[in-house]
């Protein structure tokens, strides 16, 4: 079973994935991607990732809830 991946264009080098948690939709503010990290598991590249520091560039894939997400 293939998952949809919703593409998210960023127009800077990298987004960090606080920030990207934010872009998306999947948190409502920055100040509660340390929170979500920490209760939830989200993947990056196929790894568990609690960094809300994380760089994202493109081309990674992010795991988030059963949903997948591609830095473009």
């Amino acid at each position: 079973m293939n998952k949809k991946i919703t593409e998210i264009k960023i127009d800077s080098e990298f987004i960090l994935l606080g920030q990207f948690l934010k872009f998306a939709d999947i948190i409502q503010s920055g100040g509660e991607a340390k929170s979500f990290l920490a209760n939830n598991i989200v993947h990056v590249n196929g790894e568990v990732e609690q960094r809300r520091g994380k760089k994202l560039r493109s081309g990674d894939q992010i795991e988030v809830k059963g949903n997948c997400y591609l830095i473009k």
